[in-house]
């Protein structure tokens, strides 16, 4: 997805949009004119469009796109969330996450009302449940998505999860027949641990997986011991659900102390601290056109590395997480050890 540069009209136009306050406009203006970061990472551009991300295809998205996990469940009048939406594909978040399980495919029908007569500037997922995912199963789970979404095809076809009896090998042979047919441009995975990337790399094709959907926040950090640097180093983007915790951090006073620094919200602070290594695109869900506004601000805010610091003290890697991923890790060992005997 091409982004030409904002000229002063459209950025203007865009603080207006957002009510941003003087320290998160400076902050706007840094980020659009240092090109340092870019020069440094070739996987991070800074653009007109704010930060974005590249698979290893080359395709280039926001590093701030929309979610879709409660929408079209009631919470809010369908025209609010649509304007929610569509308010976000306006200021640069123009990648939306879906699912055929979410609400029972009346997510996917709500979105594709929002993208109609739009859909060459959305960069549009959707997810095959692993029950679906078997035989001609993907196929007909990919036509129902795509009729619901009102389009020919999809730009990232994922495998919401894996089952203990997924056939990982059949799963990515669907997916490439998809994908030479056209009804895919790329796919990838969600919540798979390293063990489970690992597995995908040996089947057939599995090195073609485009990225790993899993829950990342400030207070769920356990992917940066082992899947966060897994991905990167073979240039994989990680799809970051739920990165404000289930609206959790909302109130939370560290990230609010920062965002006054930055005139901004405390979720911005939370998605800017999100998507801070380049390598992670965050898919915050809001059904409300003003929560929308406040999360595009991220695209724009950089944060300081004492800023960082003061994160890191205030939400610490949990002892959990570092005893889940240790459990990962032993398990591939004696997989590992098993099959050397």
């Amino acid at each position: 997805m091409n982004k030409q540069p904002l000229g002063r009209r459209e950025f203007n136009r865009l603080c207006a949009a957002v009510g941003l306050s003087l320290p998160a406009v400076s902050a706007m203006m840094a980020a659009l004119s240092d090109t340092s970061a870019l020069a440094a990472d070739p996987a991070v551009a800074t653009s007109g469009a704010g930060r974005t991300v590249r698979f290893h295809d080359g395709t280039i998205v926001p590093a701030i796109g929309q979610g879709s996990w409660h929408l079209a469940q009631g919470r809010h009048p369908a025209a609010v969330e649509e304007e929610a939406l569509r308010t976000g594909l306006s200021l640069g978040m123009t990648l939306i996450d879906t699912a055929e399980i979410y609400s029972d495919g009346r997510s996917e029908e709500l979105i594709g009302r929002v993208i109609a007569g739009q859909r060459d500037r959305v960069f549009l997922v959707s997810k095959i449940r692993p029950d679906h995912a078997t035989g001609d199963g993907i196929a007909r789970a990919c036509e129902a998505s795509l009729a619901r979404l009102g389009t020919d095809h999809l730009d990232l076809y994922l495998l919401h999860w894996r089952n203990p009896d997924t056939d990982l090998s059949g799963v990515v042979a669907g997916f490439e027949s998809l994908r030479a047919a056209g009804k895919i441009r790329a796919w990838g995975v969600s919540n798979f641990k390293v063990s489970d990337m690992e597995d995908l790399f040996h089947v057939p094709d599995g090195q073609r997986c485009a990225t790993n959907q899993v829950r990342y926040n400030l207070d769920s950090r356990g992917i940066e011991r082992d899947l966060l640097p897994w991905c990167e180093q073979r240039g994989m983007p990680v799809m970051a659900y739920s990165p404000l915790g289930g609206d959790t951090l909302v109130h939370d006073p560290t990230l609010a102390q920062i965002g006054a620094a930055h005139g901004c919200s405390a979720t911005a602070v939370a998605l800017a601290w999100a998507i801070r290594s380049g390598n992670v695109i965050a898919i915050p869900e809001s059904g409300l056109a003003a929560h929308v506004k406040e999360n595009a601000v991220a695209l724009y805010l950089t944060l300081t590395p004492h800023e960082l610091e003061a994160l890191d003290a205030a939400h610490p890697v949990r002892l959990k997480d570092v005893l889940r991923s240790l459990l990962d890790r032993n398990k591939r060992w004696l997989r590992s050890f098993g099959n050397a005997l």
